[in-house]
């Protein structure tokens, strides 16, 4: 048989493995390149749409079985490798896409004190540790706590005051840019609404980020000129919110919720935070603030629940200390949350981005 005709076969039994997530076939998504057959090895690269697809194990070995199945192959070299899919061009009069940047993912709550840059930071991280490319961006003006959080040193931020344009500092596998690397600790931002709009301007547009799979908005809280001055700058491709099970946060996540609706953002889910406790020392698991609200909140919204985080002193310690727990303790249960979370919400845009595509 020729070439060409092996091929046609490889490709027709490749074409029998489907995407349980994207509902289409690895062939037709176009996840094999570089198809090459010789002496019985077929090789080829087996590209996921993100590194952080949680799937990856389960599908690599539905492709190899699939491949080996045919009675001439005698091997397959496959290599793994991803891209990440980029959001479709927003329309007329929409924000346009900023250079580089593929996604960019707000994430947001209704209040203060719900844990929100802490998930930020650490979700940004995971995502960065599968191979992605990342980018934060700390948008709480009032709050800047990105610098710290990531442990970004008075001597680092004291080099990027005296620049004369504002750029990202690298830690932990990401970039980010806060007004916090600027700023002393202890200055206090007392500005209004147009000089916000201009900050969050800066930070999106007259910085050089590079190529970026994932950008993160860490949000101030509530609904105010800060949430609004971002979704008319830049084409938010998703949102995620963040809330303690209690009533009141729940009231006031729903409202942030609400908001980005209004403002066609889809909200791609619902993160519990502070979600129980576990004591160090006995084990005893106590739901200081309740627990199930935010998924019972997500099923009644028809909204997705991507994971509980739970209150434990080694994310605050590492929040203190500049070292995120997914980076400081990889293999601990929290830092597994928080990789499980990001995987999924990077499925979620990749499911979301394929759906616009192909429009």
């Amino acid at each position: 048989m020729s070439n060409i005709e092996l091929e046609r076969q490889v490709l027709n039994a490749l074409s029998k493995v489907e995407d349980p997530e994207l509902k289409r076939d690895v062939v037709s998504l176009g996840m094999i390149r570089d198809l090459k057959i010789e002496n019985g090895t077929v090789s080829f690269r087996f590209v996921l749409t993100t590194p952080a697809c949680p799937l990856a194990d389960s599908l690599s070995h539905a492709v190899r079985e699939a491949v080996e199945s045919i009675d001439w192959v005698k091997s397959a070299d496959i290599k793994l490798d991803s891209a990440v899919l980029k959001a479709k061009s927003p329309g007329p009069n929409k924000p346009v896409p900023i250079e580089g940047v593929k996604n960019i993912i707000a994430v947001g709550s209704g209040k203060g004190g719900v844990g929100k840059s802490t998930v930020s930071v650490n979700l940004a991280v995971a995502l960065a540790q599968t191979g992605a490319k990342v980018g934060l961006i700390d948008a709480d003006i009032y709050g800047p706590d990105v610098p710290m959080l990531l442990g970004i040193t008075r001597e680092q931020r004291h080099a990027i005051a005296e620049k004369e344009r504002l750029e990202p500092v690298e830690a932990h596998g990401i970039k980010a840019v806060s007004i916090g690397l600027i700023l002393p600790d202890d200055t206090p931002v007392i500005w209004r609404g147009p000089l916000i709009s201009q900050m969050i301007d800066q930070f999106l547009t007259q910085i050089k980020w590079g190529e970026i799979d994932y950008m993160i908005v860490d949000l101030p809280p509530g609904t105010g000129d800060i949430q609004l001055t971002l979704v008319q700058k830049a084409p938010i491709n998703g949102a995620l919110i963040v809330s303690t099970p209690q009533d009141v946060s729940l009231l006031d996540a729903t409202k942030a919720l609400n908001m980005f609706m209004k403002v066609d953002v889809p909200v791609l889910g619902m993160i519990e935070n502070m979600s129980y406790f576990i004591c160090p020392h006995c084990g005893k698991q106590t739901n200081i603030f309740g627990t199930g609200g935010v998924e019972e909140a997500a099923n009644r919204l028809s909204i997705d629940f991507m994971g509980r985080i739970p209150l434990e002193p080694r994310v605050r310690e590492g929040g203190d200390s500049g070292r995120p727990i997914v980076a400081e303790e990889q293999s601990s249960m929290t830092a597994m949350e928080f990789k499980n979370i990001a995987a999924r919400v990077a499925s979620r845009l990749s499911v979301q981005n394929m759906a616009t595509r192909d429009r």
